[in-house]
């Protein structure tokens, strides 16, 4: 019995633990009891043969003539199957390509039609999408499903790969659009109700398999190193004299050129994919999904309150300009983090302290963000700025117009990082941490970056009330939001700062980057009332002074202490020193962990 013919007690067995796939380089790759019962069904006929060419020398060239058939057999079945999981996957890849070409995009442009949002939008979005899966759905896939039904007779694919090269220039035009069609998704997501519906109806559907349209977008742009992939592993099995050979090098080495542009993308896919996951534990609330945007880390900490030795659960999320303070929720699925703070890298600072309960302890500082110094605006441009948040601002943080929904909408300044309106960011500059390419920018920015400076509009004098909340509030004796009502209007959450610089004026902001306060009071011979009146909130007190009467709620009853200690120091013309901490928990972060970021 020879060496291909001992292999046929797997064809119709029933023992369990043989199959097909005991098969190692032509031999049963059995354990002893499975081999010794494979033995056993041998005939003592065959094990008689067996024994005699085993014993006959003239017997043995035939014996490796025979291993050598065997282990031909199995590099063409592995061959088979590095084959067939190309076309396998690339049917996957063709399926993917239709739900973005005639899916998101058909159902994008026909409403693009109507003129709900612009048609350009749409096509700088997907790119030359359409003409990737016309290839692929029409020619490739086709080709590939044809030769390996006729595999027995022609098992080769470096000749059908050989026909992708020429198309692989649509891939590097898709690559080098994908971050300007990752903004344009972002952008418009947030700017036009009816596109974000339509993507989120796709999205809610079972052919979407639960994945964003970001995470579909990116299957094009790794699908050329999946081909290097696969026919590196398919060269490595094919003998050297094989027919194939030649075809499958030269497509290997121009797939492995295209790749390489590929790779620098995939890398961004990677960061990107990392953002959107952060994006949906957030509760989809935070804008941090943006190309400048790099995670670094992430992890559990413990924050330690300032007042007692208690330890509270934090999370923390380091990018490369920024820092998320953030208090987990229970919840296995969605949004798993609130944010407390977002703490820009500029500014920030790390000290290390010590704790006998905590031996790994450290306190972050951060300062609020600001007009950028002389040397910052150096800086300008040749790294990602942290953005501030749109519900960090009321106001455009240039012209200091209020924002609304219709006719003066909310901008981000890419070089600075500052919230404007459309007037003020209408100017574009090449940014250096961009690879230099043409970004959106404020006014300010703009003659900075181009050297062409706006002496007259930086000259201008300020009035009173146009002081950042941010220059006050990095400096103050105490701030935070508190609910304001005056003369028994209804109530509305104001940023309340008492600066340092002025510490006998509270100032009132919309928001906590406000850069003009929308009034001021005055605290000397105001009377405090601490003890709140019937009709207004429990944890309540008051400011009055003649006919003037200003009523302030807090969010708890120490928090309303903290502000009543520095009113009543005030009112008198007395100066408090800066309390230990004030009310927003981001400006200073006392934490113990066992891993340092």
């Amino acid at each position: 019995m020879d060496g291909c013919e001992r292999t046929s007690p797997l064809e119709g067995t029933e023992d369990p633990n043989i199959g097909t796939d005991k098969l190692v380089n032509g031999d049963i790759n059995t354990e002893p009891s499975s081999r010794a019962r494979t033995e056993r069904r041998l005939s003592k006929e065959d094990a008689v043969e067996t024994h005699h060419l085993q014993g006959d020398p003239q017997n043995e060239p035939k014996k490796e003539e025979e291993r050598k058939t065997e282990l031909k057999e199995t590099n063409e079945q592995k061959l088979y199957k590095i084959a067939n999981e190309l076309l396998q996957t690339e049917k996957a890849y063709v399926t993917r390509l239709y739900l973005l070409d005639q899916v998101f995009c058909a159902k994008l442009m026909e409403e693009a039609g109507k003129g709900t949002f612009p048609v350009e939008v749409v096509k700088n979005i997907f790119s030359n999408i359409s003409s990737i899966h016309t290839f692929h759905s029409q020619f490739l896939l086709p080709d590939l499903e044809k030769r390996m039904s006729q595999w027995n007779t022609t098992p080769r694919i470096g000749d059908i790969l050989q026909k992708l090269t020429p198309f692989l220039k649509m891939y590097a035009e898709y690559v080098k659009n994908f971050d300007k069609a990752m903004e344009l998704l972002k952008l418009w997501t947030e700017k036009s109700p009816q596109f974000k519906a339509i993507i989120q109806d796709i999205q809610s559907q079972e052919v979407c398999g639960c994945l964003t349209l970001q995470h579909h977008m990116l299957e094009p742009v790794q699908r050329v190193p999946r081909y290097e992939m696969l026919l590196k592993d398919y060269l490595k099995k094919l003998p050297q004299d094989a027919s194939d050979r030649s075809d499958a090098e030269k497509s290997l080495e121009i797939i492995a050129t295209a790749a390489t542009h590929s790779n620098t993308a995939i890398r961004k896919s990677e960061n990107l994919k990392k953002l959107l996951e952060i994006y949906v534990m957030l509760g989809e609330e935070e804008d941090i999904v943006n190309a400048s945007n790099e995670f670094i880390k992430e992890g559990h900490i413990l924050k330690l309150a300032a007042r007692n030795t208690s330890a509270m659960d934090r999370y923390l999320f380091l990018f490369n300009n920024m820092l998320l303070y953030c208090v987990p929720k229970f919840s296995l699925m969605g949004q798993r983090f609130t944010v407390r703070t977002r703490i820009g890298i500029d500014g920030m600072k790390v000290l290390e302290t010590s704790n006998e309960d905590y031996p790994h302890t450290f306190q972050v500082l951060s300062q609020f963000f600001r007009e950028p110094t002389n040397s910052q605006l150096s800086e300008l441009g040749k790294r990602a700025p942290r953005w501030i948040r749109d519900n960090e601002v009321t106001m455009c943080m240039k012209c200091k117009e209020m924002f609304n929904a219709l006719t003066r909408r909310r901008h981000h300044c890419r070089a600075c990082g500052f919230v404007v309106c459309w007037k003020c960011s209408d100017y574009k500059a090449p940014l250096e941490y961009d690879s230099n390419k043409m970004n959106k920018v404020c006014k300010d920015c703009y003659s900075t970056l181009s050297g062409a400076q706006d002496s007259e509009d930086r000259a201008k004098k300020k009035g009173i009330l146009e002081i950042e909340a941010a220059q006050f509030s990095g400096n103050s004796i105490i701030c935070g939001f508190l609910q304001y009502s005056e003369k028994g209007k209804p109530w509305q959450k104001m940023w309340c700062v008492i600066p340092q610089t002025e510490a006998l004026v509270l100032y009132l902001y919309g928001a906590p980057q406000d850069v003009k306060a929308q009034s001021s009071i005055p605290l000397l011979g105001y009377t405090v009332e601490g003890i709140p009146r019937s009709a207004d909130p429990p944890i309540s007190f008051r400011l009055t002074q003649s006919k003037s009467v200003h009523s302030f709620a807090a969010d708890s009853e120490e928090l309303k202490q903290r502000w009543l200690r520095v009113i009543r120091v005030a009112v008198t013309g007395e100066v408090l020193q800066q309390t230990s901490g004030n009310s927003s928990e981001g400006n200073g972060i006392h934490i113990a962990g066992s891993e340092a970021l």
